[in-house]
């Protein structure tokens, strides 16, 4: 019988098991797919937590690539024996050999980018996406602010926006990442103990930053804030410091009448026409070379609660792949 995991109730990675489970045929327009590759992001934790709440028990996962073994009716463009990727919303099953899941989620896999890389590319890369073209549209020439530019999504967002013009002042909590952010276009990177609104304010001339990526949450926030120019745009897409706690909209108004959005994917893919938007702008820019995937580390599915403790103790660089 093919594994999954599954967790019982809410805490630390101890509470992932790995264990056998059925896998039914499809349903009316489903499909079947067999996993070569699981993608591990940030937002398992939180779903491991209980921090987004899920009825339990469940599995865990929204990202992955695999082969289609079997469809359902109804399911047309996909066939059993098809490479595909994907990134889905609860329910959540991504962290199994094997699983049925709604087809509408599968986008079939160019020749040119491999398992591994669009397990690590999927929702990561349709996060960059989003950030970039629909939260908040950057142009040539703009100076952003990012956090977290060495990790999975950073690391993808500041090749994206680099090859869109855009000058990204990356932010690393360690000197050992500095060189990571570097890599992948951020000029220049500091380090999260720097006085990061005052160096942001004189790489800018004063004026901050139109836009600022934050993944941080609770400890950023109001730094983030302080980085921006008037009319400037809070992009608020994680946690990993805990969630920002309630705050007077008179903080916006203070600071240059500012914009606050706290996005998440599945809002901007929930049409078939903008998940295959997105995906064909991400294989283009995987295909065409101004974006790599940096696969930092892998870890076998049974070592999954050692891969999710280095994730939150931010042992990991860029993307972190399970393998079935």
């Amino acid at each position: 019988m093919p594994r999954a995991v599954r967790i019982d109730e809410f805490g630390g990675p101890e509470v992932l098991a790995l264990r056998e489970v059925e896998v039914a045929d499809p349903g009316p327009g489903e499909a079947r797919v067999r996993h070569t590759a699981i993608g591990l992001n940030m937002i398992d934790t939180y779903y491991r937590k209980g921090l987004y709440s899920m009825p339990l028990p469940s599995g865990l996962g929204g990202e992955a690539a695999g082969v289609v073994t079997a469809v359902g009716a109804g399911v047309t463009g996909l066939e059993p024996g098809q490479r595909v990727g994907y990134a889905s919303p609860p329910p959540l099953d991504g962290y199994a050999e094997e699983r049925v899941i709604d087809a509408k989620w599968l986008v079939p896999l160019p020749d040119a980018i491999d398992d591994r890389t669009a397990a690590a590319v999927m929702l990561k890369g349709l996060t960059a996406w989003y950030l970039l073209h629909r939260s908040f549209k950057v142009s040539p020439g703009d100076p952003i602010l990012l956090y977290a530019a060495a990790g999975g999504v950073g690391s993808l967002v500041a090749q994206w926006a680099r090859s869109l013009g855009a000058r990204v002042i990356g932010v690393v909590g360690s000197e050992s990442k500095r060189a990571v952010a570097e890599a992948h276009g951020c000029d220049p990177v500091l380090l999260a103990d720097d006085d990061i609104v005052a160096r942001v304010r004189a790489l800018t001339g004063g004026r901050g930053v139109p836009v600022v990526y934050d993944s941080i949450g609770r400890t950023t926030f109001f730094q983030s804030l302080d980085c921006l120019r008037p009319h400037g745009v809070m992009v608020t897409f994680g946690n990993s410091s805990g969630p920002v706690e309630p705050f007077s909209p008179l903080e916006l108004s203070k600071r240059g009448s500012l914009y606050v959005t706290r996005p998440t994917l599945f809002d901007f893919i929930r049409e078939r026409r903008e998940l295959e938007e997105g995906s064909r702008l991400l294989f283009a820019r995987l295909e065409s070379g101004d974006m790599r995937v940096e696969i930092g580390q892998t870890y076998p599915l049974d070592r999954v609660a050692d891969a999710h403790r280095d994730l939150e103790g931010r042992w990991t660089t860029g993307s972190t792949v399970l393998l079935p």
